[in-house]
Order: C-alpha cells, then sequence, then structure tokens
C-alpha cells in the first residue's frame, strides 16, 4: 500500500490484529510502518503509554546545556522562517531532534504545544523508535529517508490522534545523521505536500549547514596562519545584535549597502537580492506576507520556500530581529538613499540633488524586480510632477539634461516658458521642442 494513511480504518483493524500475534499483509498496512511495529514490539515497546523510563533522559541544566551546543541548534533560525512564520497558529507544531530522537526544540501555537504535552510531545523527551514505537521522527531516524506516520499507523496508542511528517538531517561533511525536523498536527499534516514541504526544509538546512562549515573551514585555515586560536565556539552562526537604527544605501555603482546605526564599521555589503527586499520592506511599512514578497520579487513570483530562506539569511547577516514575520516587515528605522529622495520631493527642496540621486541608477537601474521596477516609476512620476509644477529652472535644466527626463516634451516646454524672454538658451530649448515634436509625431 503506497498510500500514507490510505483506509484509517484498515490500518487500525491491522494494527489490533497484530497486537494480538497476527502479522498484516502489505496491502493492509504500508511496509515501512508495519517493520517498525515489528521492531517496536521487539524493543519491548509498552504501546500504551508515550513516557516510559529512559536512561537517556537528562536533568533540566544537563539538557539546556547540551541543546545549546548541539550543532542542529544552530539552523533553528532558518527552520522558524521557513515554517513557523506561516504555520504558527494553524495548530502545528515544528520538532528538532538530536541523532537518537530527543526533542531539543519544540514549537508552535501554546495550544498546540499544551495538547502535545499529553502525549509527552515535550522538549527533552527521546522519541526515538526504541522508546516510543512508530512516530516520524523516530522512524526518520531509523530508516534514514523523509517519512510520514498517519494517525493510527503510529504504534502507540495514545498518539494515534496525531499526524506527523519528518525527515533526517545529515552533516554535510561525514554525511552523518545529527537529527530530524518533525511537523506533528491534525489532519493538516495528513495530505502528502506536508512530507514535501519537510524534505525541502531540510534540503535547505543541509545547504545552511554546508556553507557554515565552508566559512568556518575557512576561519580555522587563517587563524591557523596567523599563529592564533579562532575562538570560534562549537555552534556557529550567532546572530548580529539588531540595531536601532541602520542606513541603507542602495544607489550609485559602490553596491549596495548596509550599516547599523552609530557603527562606523558594522558596514555589510549585500546582495540584489537582499537589497531588494529591503527596500520593498522600507516602502511597505505595515509589512508583506510571503506571497506579496514573492510576486514583487520576481515577474512569476517565487517559492514561498525561495523567499523564506532569503529572509532566513538575510536575519543571519543583519540580526535576527531585524525583520518581523506575519507580515514581514522591518523593526528598526532605516535610513535610506530612496528615502531622502522621498522626502526631497515631498518638501518640494533641493530638487536638483534629488535628480542626481535618482539618476545615479544603482538598484533601481538595475533589478527587473517588479516591485522596485513599480518603485522607480512612481519615484519618476512624482520627482517630474513636482519639477514641472514649481518651475524652478536650475530643477528643469537638471531634469531635462538627465536620464530620466531628456525626451520629457512637457519639461522642455515649461522650461523654455521659465526663461525670460532674449535667454541665449531659449534658442536651444526651443530647437530640443522642435526635435521632439518631430520624433514623437506631436
Amino acid at each position: 500500500m503506497s498510500d500514507p494513511g490510505a483506509g484509517p480504518s484498515r490500518v487500525r483493524r491491522a494494527y489490533e490484529d497484530f497486537l494480538s500475534g497476527v502479522t498484516p499483509s502489505s496491502d493492509a498496512v504500508r511496509t515501512v510502518v508495519r517493520d517498525s511495529w515489528a521492531r517496536s514490539m521487539h524493543n519491548g515497546v509498552d504501546p500504551g503509554i508515550t513516557s516510559p523510563d529512559d536512561p537517556r533522559v537528562m536533568s533540566h541544566p544537563e539538557f539546556i546545556e547540551y541543546r545549546a551546543t548541539h550543532p542542529i541548534t544552530a539552523v533553528l533560525p532558518l527552520v522558524r522562517s521557513l515554517m513557523l512564520d506561516d504555520i504558527a497558529d494553524s495548530g502545528v507544531l515544528v520538532a528538532l531532534t538530536d541523532e537518537v530522537g530527543r526533542l531539543l526544540w519544540v514549537e508552535g501555537s501554546s495550544d498546540a504545544r499544551d495538547r502535545a504535552g499529553g502525549i509527552n510531545f515535550v522538549e527533552g523527551s527521546v522519541w526515538s523508535e526504541d522508546v516510543v514505537g512508530t512516530n516520524a521522527p523516530g522512524l526518520a531516524l531509523a530508516v534514514d529517508r523523509g517519512v510520514q506516520v498517519i494517525g493510527p499507523e503510529h504504534f502507540a496508542g495514545p498518539v494515534q490522534q496525531w499526524s506527523c511528517a519528518a525527515a533526517p538531517v545529515h552533516d554535510p561533511i561525514t554525511g552523518h545523521v545529527i537529527g530530524a525536523i518533525d511537523v506533528t498536527g491534525g489532519r493538516e499534516v495528513e495530505a502528502p505536500f506536508a512530507l514535501a514541504a519537510v524534505r525541502s526544509v531540510v534540503a535547505a538546512v543541509e545547504r545552511e549547514l554546508k556553507s557554515r562549515a565552508v566559512d568556518l573551514a575557512a576561519v580555522r585555515d587563517g587563524a591557523r596562519r596567523s599563529g592564533r586560536s579562532s575562538g570560534i565556539p562549537h555552534v556557529v552562526g550567532t546572530t548580529v545584535p539588531a540595531p536601532r537604527g541602520a542606513r541603507l544605501e542602495v544607489l550609485g555603482d559602490g553596491g549596495y549597502r548596509w550599516q547599523r546605526g552609530g557603527d562606523m564599521t558594522g558596514v555589510r555589503n549585500l546582495s540584489k537580492r537582499h537589497a531588494e527586499i529591503l527596500v520593498l520592506l522600507q516602502s511597505f511599512p505595515d509589512g508583506l506576507g510571503t506571497e506579496q514578497l514573492a510576486l514583487l520579487l520576481a515577474e512569476d513570483g517565487l517559492d514561498p520556500v525561495t523567499v523564506r530562506a532569503e529572509i532566513s539569511r538575510l536575519r543571519k547577516d543583519l540580526g535576527s530581529t531585524v525583520v518581523g514575520s506575519r507580515p514581514y516587515r522591518l523593526t528598526v528605522a532605516v535610513d535610506s538613499d530612496l528615502g531622502r529622495i522621498r522626502e526631497q520631493i515631498a518638501s518640494g527642496d533641493d530638487l536638483v540633488s534629488a535628480i542626481e540621486r535618482l539618476g545615479r541608477g544603482g538598484l533601481l537601474a538595475e533589478s527587473s524586480a517588479p516591485g522596485i521596477v513599480d518603485i522607480l516609476e512612481e519615484l519618476r512620476e512624482d520627482l517630474r510632477s513636482r519639477i514641472i509644477a514649481a518651475g524652478d529652472v536650475a530643477a528643469l535644466r537638471r531634469w531635462t539634461t538627465s536620464v530620466h527626463g531628456r525626451d520629457d516634451l512637457d519639461a522642455w516646454r515649461r522650461l523654455e516658458h521659465r526663461l525670460p524672454p532674449g535667454h541665449p538658451d531659449r534658442a536651444v530649448v526651443a530647437g530640443r521642442i522642435r526635435l521632439l515634436d518631430k520624433r514623437f509625431g506631436i
């Protein structure tokens, strides 16, 4: 039977038969589940309880210390970003385990965690197959692949009101299993996409662990060459403290930069994608959902997992609290060169400087993201309208010689009107107006 959880009544009958000593057929229950039941029975698991005595149980201080130094803890922010931002209030729990099935983190709504406490699905408890029988994280670790366990497929009776999907996480250097990622809930976890989602998150986590391992190796190599200890703790990935304010520069040809408020040494270069996200979040202060951000970043939208992964990397680079969740939004005051253009347009002051800033291009010229293209068009039109309405000769001159206004017939006519009779430039301006009339057939 290939369909996980197909025919729950049939699976329940097979489970009852199994407990009575009858081996169920593969038509009644999936082979991976039946084999897990057999191992659970062989290991002496009591199907009536989920909190047996286990010599691996730690004291609370021991557990806290152990969890803090476990390598999978380093990717917790990524897992939160990829999974919890959208399902935190759905009644589903997200759990990270170590390599023996110990629950290091269990996160979700307080109601869901309270209900899970009734089956001892709590941080610190061990959910390996040999302790509580068939369950997704324990089975995933036992067979070293992603699995889904639906309702009565669980070995322990008290767990059969739940469903779960889990997949193992591997060390990128050694290939050894270091833990598992699990989602646990009700009917919403029975759909096939639940396991697909877990697998995609595991893939992102393993890529992240690989990049961290490479970065860490480079730092250690540099430390050895200089004869100094790297001083890097066992768990890497500590985030930068959230700034009280920040500065964002995305115009010009010097790349995109973020600077923490009051820290002259805290300048960080940004990728184009991260610059786009920050500009969009500054432009939408009320926040953007995952789908909204995906559509603003790409013409055909991006996969939500890709968006969440980018947000996670952004938090890693700039600080875990710079971008809030549900919806995504900036949680710090940001001063940006785009923001200064908006202020100049609103006040009508120093329009020449605003034209020069806009003309530098930078992200606005280099990005094809629909949301950034819209921002450029809005800024250009607002600035143009302000220049023409103000009638300032210096601003009109600068606009009509800029990349944005050189073919702006209305601006050339406004400049001609503002130049006094007999001014030597009126003839040149009149000539440009005739050329534009001819070129555009007006």
